[in-house]
């Protein structure tokens, strides 16, 4: 889906690009500026997902699922960059405006429209599955997006002759992507520091496993995720006296994937009073 996706978009760049420069429109430009950051984006979900997919070695021995958080971090970057140049150009339009082709504009639009719903037609299915994916899916959407407001204002501009709506549709466009790209940027962000997951909060998980029978206490947890899909977790647990470690483990194990979606949890069990870093019990 991501080639078929990648081939559309690539497509349609060359002929966005060609037709803003052509009837000399902002608003065509900072589409296909967005434009060219989904390719970006596809192509590097591509190349991500290929590598992300790779086993783990006795050098990576995680594997190398976080590079997929860092492409999306990337795009979301690149995105920031594209809305600061339209910024700038809009600015330097309002001073000084220009005649505009609207019809080639609506044109060459409503083609873009075509093309971003089948490539998020496409998207729809893998955007819940992969951060890359999901990244790839917003700025296609924001695209199309933005696809419907070069249409309403080369109408606009054809019927009143108003070319400075060129430029007012160009920041629209920018303004309305960069909330996406920032909640993007976080949830990578949140990835690469090894961050609570979103929706998981390491208070209620803490509780959770104090109230499993036979756990006197729990320390030192950590709940991160590689990829932003598979959760991991790891503390270390303080029986109570003559609890059996093996059937506590096994009770805390299931309870993390029945109430969490934690399937990845690495639990240390301790004696009481036995000595762990700054935490003592005893007896």
């Amino acid at each position: 889906m991501l080639r078929i996706a990648l081939t559309l978009t690539s497509v349609f760049l060359v002929a966005e690009v060609v037709a803003g420069l052509y009837f000399n429109s902002l608003a065509l430009l900072s589409d296909a500026a967005h434009m060219m950051t989904d390719v970006a984006a596809l192509a590097i979900a591509l190349m991500a997902i290929k590598i992300g997919n790779r086993a783990a070695d006795d050098k990576r021995t995680f594997g190398y699922k976080r590079f997929e958080v860092l492409a999306a971090a990337f795009n979301a970057l690149l995105l920031f960059a594209v809305a600061i140049y339209v910024f700038v150009e809009a600015i330097d339009r309002f001073r000084n405006p220009e005649p505009v082709g609207s019809t080639g504009m609506l044109i060459v639009a409503a083609l873009g429209l075509l093309v971003n719903l089948v490539s998020m037609r496409i998207l729809a299915a893998g955007r819940k599955e992969s951060l890359n994916v999901k990244g790839a899916y917003l700025e296609v959407w924001a695209d199309m997006l933005g696809s419907l407001g070069v249409i309403a204002g080369a109408t606009a501009i054809y019927l009143t002759g108003w070319s400075w709506i060129d430029a007012i549709v160009a920041v629209l466009i920018a303004v309305w992507v960069l909330p996406r790209t920032w909640t993007l940027l976080r949830d990578t962000t949140n990835i690469l520091l090894e961050g609570v997951p979103s929706g998981l909060s390491l208070k209620d998980v803490r509780q959770a496993i104090s109230c499993v029978s036979g756990v006197a206490d729990v320390h030192d947890l950590h709940l991160w995720s590689m990829s932003g899909r598979e959760i991991s977790f790891t503390a270390h647990v303080a029986l109570d006296r003559q609890a059996n470690g093996t059937a506590v483990r096994g009770q805390i194990e299931q309870m993390l994937v029945n109430r969490f979606g934690i399937a990845h949890s690495t639990i240390q069990m301790e004696e009481r009073g036995e000595v762990h870093g700054d935490h003592q019990y005893h007896s």
